[in-house]
């Protein structure tokens, strides 16, 4: 802004361009941006900006292409429970409640917890659609069947055994980073209206098998690393070793030799079908004390 030119001797009007001049100055920068805040606030204006500083992570909003895709893995249903951890402006939310599913945001801003509300509200799915301001590692997310998040991987990590402690088959699906040495399960990346973060992955919450399971014709000795199982079954002297082990959520299915099983664990059982060239049998297992 130019200095302003007194013109003429008079201290009346010296004094006069003094006050304009102090009206006119510019305002600190920190004072405008502070009065901008509490502006938006009053009128519920508040507008996030991209890279924007939060607790852990900066913001950065995941392409609706992608949360429409990452919901489509988790094979989201009305009667799933979501949970989005760091759920930012609430539109991963906000997507499931329009499917009918009941789902929770939890955020650290609490700027963006209101926004996230009004923009439940504008969508119509505010019965749906909560949102509370938390810290994802302090907050209870253990009735969740699907987990979403766009976390870093060390963050990621630092939740993995909690989500491992859930019921088998909770789905999780997380945009762009892994969770440690834990393969996913499925891998799927969208082009449509995404520049960047455009790949999601799934993992499905496998059941603990880990340990001596007794069948009626030996010891079955399972060893596990998230969803794959590797082992041997025991009868008498004899051993064979495993194969082809996987779990899913509470599925398993493994080979001995020739011999294909499949069966559901349920806490301390394990039940299903052994099936040969020649044919199949029921077989049943229960955790060694």
């Amino acid at each position: 802004m130019k200095a302003l030119k007194v013109l003429t001797g008079s201290v009346a009007l010296s004094c006069l361009a003094a006050v304009l001049a102090l009206n006119l100055a510019p305002v600190p920068q920190a004072m405008a941006n502070g009065a901008t805040a509490q502006a938006e606030k009053k009128s519920g204006t508040y507008e996030p900006s991209v890279g924007q500083e939060g607790k852990d992570v900066v913001w950065v909003p995941t392409a609706q292409s992608l949360v429409n895709k990452m919901l489509d893995m988790a094979k989201l249903t009305p009667s799933d429970i979501l949970y989005d951890l760091g759920s930012g402006d609430g539109r991963t939310v906000i997507t499931a409640a329009k499917r009918g599913t009941t789902a929770y945001g939890i955020e650290f801003n609490p700027d963006m917890v209101e926004l996230s509300k009004r923009n439940a509200e504008k969508e119509g799915v505010s019965a749906k659609a909560t949102f509370a301001k938390a810290d994802i590692f302090e907050s209870d997310f253990s009735k969740a069947t699907v987990i979403t998040m766009f976390l870093l991987p060390e963050l990621n990590v630092r939740l993995r055994p909690t989500i491992l402690k859930m019921k088998p088959g909770t789905r999780v699906v997380t945009n762009s980073f892994s969770m440690g040495d834990w393969s996913a399960d499925q891998t799927e990346s969208v082009n449509e209206d995404c520049r960047s973060y455009c790949t999601a992955y799934l993992w499905i919450v496998p059941a603990d098998v880990g340990g001596t399971w007794k069948l009626p014709h030996g010891d079955l000795v399972l060893e596990q690393k998230y969803q794959v199982v590797s082992g041997s079954l025991k009868s008498g002297s004899n051993a064979a070793a495993i194969s082809e082990g996987k779990l899913d959520g509470d599925q398993i299915t493994f080979k001995v030799g020739d011999t294909q099983y499949s069966g559901k664990v349920t806490g301390e059982a394990m039940e299903g079908v052994a099936r040969t060239g020649s044919g199949e049998n029921r077989f049943q297992a229960t955790r060694a004390k």
